[in-house]
């Protein structure tokens, strides 16, 4: 792999993203009276050679002015999209020049369901006042006027990814209420979600992906474990092999369960582990065999048990060894193509590690990458500690404040001259770890006091 190439600049990267950022400031303030026109040049200016170029410009104009409308918004929102897209393009194309991998042909459209266009359209003149008062205008007047929108979104399932979004913009806007004393704006955060939110208002934007099957075998290579307070989510991270014999692709499997805030750490496999069988694979090291498995055209496998059952014995180091290099990666939805997104699997060895291990970095050959330390799980055996004793990294490659960094899913170290072996989801299907047992317990018991009090209050 060609680390060298992950500290280059890539041109006009600081320039796009100088661009969002203006345009970002202006909506801190609002876009009703803007106080930061140039926010709106500079984002007119990013996309001036596209095709948006003349409605972004007459967007800029009229809200410089005060007298814009929705349509207006919406091409802003757009022009803001299409410029971090472009920036999730240079900055895959030059992961795929390190990594010197190739990627699948880019998705056929997907099917639109049917959708209501009074309900689009009360959503979208939901986020235009937003957009209006801007973040430090907001109060809880304004964002409580979501709740009878995104109840109707939720009854509609076509809209359901609109109303998901809307749901935890709002949940997230009044926690801040009000805005003018918020200390600190996460501008980026909610830039996205509003333009996001702007652009999946548009008929026909959230079309479902085309579907096909898959028949193989899939070969894991490591979990990436995400908490919230009332969530949590599993996404496999594999190499699958075609029966057919074609080249193997990279792929992903996703499991999302809700969970209550008193299960933290190992317990939350424990409400993973029933909707997923492919967590017991990655516990045990073994492959699975497929058959006729849905998967998205971006690499998605919409996982079903029934059309799956465990396989060999398949180490995820070998794997990365033999089979990744070789590996195609998914093309990226246009919906999609966004930085924070960019999470690609690497393998890289013979690397030396710096700095402490909150701020740990591997070190090539006079080249630095930096560590995310903080994505390791609880759940999990893999520590700051381990990475940093490390002598190969089994990874996803991520792009954050302005750089590479690796996430590390699994190590590789030598303990007493023989190798040891740490992945992150050690513990997903079960595990006989004093620690991780230790953990499954506390779970398990706090999970039974929540039933018995959920009874308690279903029989009164």
């Amino acid at each position: 792999m060609r680390t060298d190439l992950l500290t280059d600049p890539i041109a006009g990267l600081d320039e796009a993203l100088a661009a969002v950022d203006a345009f970002d400031q202006v909506l801190v303030s609002g876009l009703l009276r803007p106080q930061q026109v140039t926010g709106l040049t500079e984002l007119a200016d990013a996309v001036a050679g596209s095709p948006l170029a003349t409605r972004v410009a007459e967007a800029a104009e009229k809200t410089a002015a005060g007298a814009a409308g929705e349509e207006h918004f919406v091409s802003l929102a757009v022009a803001r999209i299409a410029v971090f897209g472009s920036v999730h393009d240079a900055l895959v194309a030059r992961i795929a020049e390190a990594t010197g991998r190739t990627s699948d042909e880019a998705p056929a459209p997907g099917t639109a369901a049917s959708e209501s266009p009074n309900l689009l359209a009360a959503a979208r003149s939901w986020l235009s006042d937003l957009a209006r008062a801007g973040w430090r205008g907001i109060d809880h007047d304004l964002v409580s006027a979501s709740a009878p929108v995104i109840s109707a979104l939720l009854a509609e399932p076509g809209l359901r990814r609109l109303a998901v979004l809307l749901d935890g913009f709002a949940a997230e806007l009044a926690a801040s209420c009000p805005g003018a004393a918020m200390e600190r704006v996460p501008t980026r955060r909610w830039g996205d979600l509003w333009s996001r939110g702007m652009l999946l208002t548009l008929p026909g934007v959230a079309a479902t992906p085309a579907i096909g099957t898959v028949t193989g075998r899939l070969l894991p290579l490591g979990v990436d474990l995400l908490e919230h307070s009332t969530a949590a989510q599993a996404q496999v991270h594999a190499v699958f092999e075609a029966e057919d014999g074609t080249a193997p692709r990279l792929v992903r499997a996703s499991v999302t369960a809700p969970k209550p805030d008193t299960i933290i750490g190992a317990g939350i496999w424990q409400l993973l582990r029933p909707q997923l069988s492919l967590l017991t694979a990655i516990s045990e090291g073994r492959s699975m065999d497929l058959v006729d498995m849905p998967v998205t055209a971006e690499g998605d496998l919409l996982w079903r048990d029934e059309h799956a059952r465990l396989g060999e014995p398949a180490d995820a180091f070998a794997t990365a060894r033999v089979a990744l290099t070789t590996a195609t990666t998914p093309a990226i939805a246009p919906l999609d193509r966004h930085p924070a997104r960019i999470a690609v699997p690497v393998f890289l060895d013979g690397y030396g590690t710096e700095g402490e291990e909150d701020a740990l970095t591997f070190t090539f050959a006079g080249i630095s990458l930096a560590v995310d330390t903080d994505r390791l799980p609880a759940a999990g055996p893999l520590t700051p500690k381990a990475v940093a004793n490390s002598s190969a990294c089994l990874g996803l490659l991520r792009w954050d404040d302005g750089g590479f960094r690796v996430q590390p899913l699994a190590v590789e170290s030598t303990v007493r001259k023989k190798i040891t072996v740490l992945h992150a989801g050690a513990w997903a299907g079960g595990t006989t770890d004093k620690a991780g047992a230790k953990a499954e317990k506390a779970a398990t018991d706090a999970a039974a006091v929540l039933r018995e009090r959920a009874g308690k209050l279903l029989r009164t």
